[in-house]
């Protein structure tokens, strides 16, 4: 249909497909966990420089500092692909956003399936894990730390049983062991004694020695394993809400994405449209 040639030129100039909501919802929701991923890193590398180098390298698989840097620099890589695509509304950087987005939830949806679905196997690497963190109690602080809470948490202690401790150098019960903590346990195993002002850390000494009823007297005598999937089926509810919770940013972040990459795809159909009829003075 012919138009008048005055008015709809600045129409044209005016109306876009690409939405400012969106967009700067986009921006803010990226700058957030970008500022976030900074956070990861920098408390990743503090606590990584506050150890010695020999000692974090001998537990370097689950030292929790690289861990947090790992993840931290995961997450600051994507999301500078959703904060620059947003606000330069780049395709490449939104579509890179978006697929990387998808491909991680995905990841996600298919460990809690199959942890779920292979749990003997699951328990096994757990099992595995808790014992190579007992070798290396000693040897890195922040493991240290999180064994000792995980057993003051969950009242137990060791992977299968207290005697688990033996696998650990220290704390092992053979005859030509010189350290003084020969056949002890952590004093996290030990029970919590009320109204007690200094803890007693030699409270886990020669328990290893004592039969299941002597040693339950003073410390926690089951494992942490059994514990663990315990307090996994008794809270499946919260574990449900906390996989929500994580995945909701994600599908929203991959609805957003997807949406300002169509506006900007039917933006950039409408600027060619106009640049080709530029020259026709009925439209």
């Amino acid at each position: 249909m012919a138009r008048r040639a005055g008015a709809p030129a600045a129409y044209r100039d005016e109306f876009s497909f690409v939405s400012p909501l969106v967009k700067y919802l986009l921006f803010f929701f990226n700058m957030l966990f970008w500022v976030i991923s900074m956070v990861l890193v920098a408390v990743g590398v503090y606590a990584r420089l506050m150890k010695h180098a020999e000692a974090a390298l001998a537990c370097l698989a689950v030292d929790p500092a690289i861990l947090l840097i790992v993840v931290g620099v995961l997450m600051f890589l994507l999301t500078f692909c959703g904060y620059i695509g947003s606000l330069r509304e780049n395709i490449c950087l939104l579509q890179t956003f978006s697929l990387c987005l998808t491909i991680v939830f995905l990841l996600q949806l298919a460990a809690g399936i199959l942890g779920f679905v292979f749990s003997d196997k699951a328990r096994g690497k757990v099992s595995e894990i808790i014992n190579n963190a007992i070798v290396h109690y000693r040897d890195d602080l922040d493991l240290q730390n999180l064994i000792d809470f995980g057993q003051k948490e969950f009242s137990c202690c060791g992977g299968i049983s207290y005697k688990d401790w033996s696998q650990n150098m220290y704390f092992n019960c053979s005859e030509d062991n010189p350290s003084r903590e020969r056949c002890s346990v952590p004093y996290s195993c030990c029970l919590p004694v009320p109204d007690q002002v200094v803890i007693n850390t030699m409270c886990g000494q020669g328990m290893q020695e004592v039969d299941y009823l002597e040693a339950s007297k003073v410390i926690y005598t089951n494992g942490c394993i059994d514990k663990l999937v315990n307090w996994i089926h008794s809270n499946l509810f919260l574990l449900g809400g906390v996989a929500l919770g994580l995945a909701i940013p994600q599908l929203v972040g991959i609805l957003l994405s997807q949406i300002l990459v169509n506006q900007i795809k039917d933006q950039i159909k409408l600027q060619l449209y106009n640049q080709q009829h530029q020259a026709d003075p009925w439209y």
